[in-house]
């Protein structure tokens, strides 16, 4: 079983590989739908990432200067 599973595995990719007609329809109301949910995934992602990045950034830009990070913790 061990031993077949590579040419199991390649026989899989080969016809994967295969040409075939799609016979499918997407409507204009899935079609919006798809466009919009892909809209809300990318905005979430960036927000995201800019949560991540900004708000320690702006929490060093407040930090008085000369002030430990350490101090802060003890009090």
């Amino acid at each position: 079983m061990i031993r077949a599973l590579p040419t199991l595995l390649l026989a899989v990719a080969l016809l994967g590989l295969l040409p075939e007609t799609a016979l499918a329809y997407v409507g204009p109301g899935a079609g919006l739908t798809a466009i919009g949910t892909l809209l809300a995934l990318l905005g979430a992602i960036g927000l995201a990432v800019v949560g991540f990045v900004w708000y320690p950034v702006k929490r060093l830009i407040r930090r008085p200067a000369g002030r430990d990070p350490e101090d802060e913790a003890r009090r």
